[in-house]
């Protein structure tokens, strides 16, 4: 799939780090370090602009080694980029770990995956068919 971009910043294009990956890693375009305190967030800047084909969509997602070591994630986890934005995009980061972090300019701060979707229409019912789970909800398969 073939998805325009325009990159504002001195930073490579997104890229994939490994022949399997689903994530391209995404760089803060920022012109001096940024910290964030413990549970601050921030939006991040990427200077990157795309149009992707409609039935898609660009997922924003965290970097795993990045929360693991430093407690960086995304806020609004996976965030959506929609198909008819055109603006820069940029990646809303918490801190949630108890101690500052520094994001440096250029640091990878996320990853986004571009996934399809399909759109739907709503069928209006009185009841829906039985199954073996039923309702049952958040833990209902845990512990017997």
């Amino acid at each position: 799939m073939k998805v325009k971009i325009i990159n504002k910043s001195p930073y490579p294009l997104p890229s994939y780090k490994t022949e399997f990956s689903a994530g391209l890693d995404l760089h803060a375009h920022i012109s001096a370090p940024i910290r964030l305190d413990s549970l601050d967030r921030q939006l991040i800047p990427t200077g990157l602009f795309i149009e992707l084909a409609e039935g898609t969509e660009a997922q924003i997602r965290p970097r795993s080694g990045l929360a693991l070591k430093t407690g960086l994630t995304v806020l609004n986890s996976p965030g959506t980029i929609d198909a008819d934005y055109r603006g820069e995009l940029k990646i809303l980061l918490v801190n949630v770990s108890n101690t500052a972090v520094t994001i440096e300019p250029g640091d990878r701060v996320a990853q986004m995956v571009v996934a399809r979707y399909e759109k739907i229409e709503w069928a209006l019912e009185e009841e829906l068919s039985h199954t073996e789970r039923g309702a049952g909800g958040y833990g209902h398969t845990g512990k017997n």
